[in-house]
């Protein structure tokens, strides 16, 4: 159940652009899963990278860099 929680979350993110701005500011994991917890969205630092190793480039540039778009690169060359 937490795993959902998750995913639901990277959903969740997609959609809210303070919430983007909020996460994105945070370096660490556990910040990052405390601002989560604030939302309502359950889960640990190993279901959090479960979750982002599912993600692809753009999904994940999406939310760590929301003003890039659907980039092929989150670094460009």
């Amino acid at each position: 159940m937490t795993q959902q929680n998750a995913a639901r979350l990277f959903e969740a993110v997609k959609r809210d652009q303070a919430l983007q701005e909020r996460l994105k500011a945070t370096a660490n994991p556990e910040a990052f899963i405390k601002i989560a917890r604030e939302r309502g969205y359950e889960f640990t630092v190993e279901e959090l990278n479960t979750e982002i190793d599912k993600l692809s480039e753009e999904d994940l540039a999406a939310i760590v860099n929301p003003g890039w778009g659907n980039r092929r690169h989150l670094n460009p060359r």
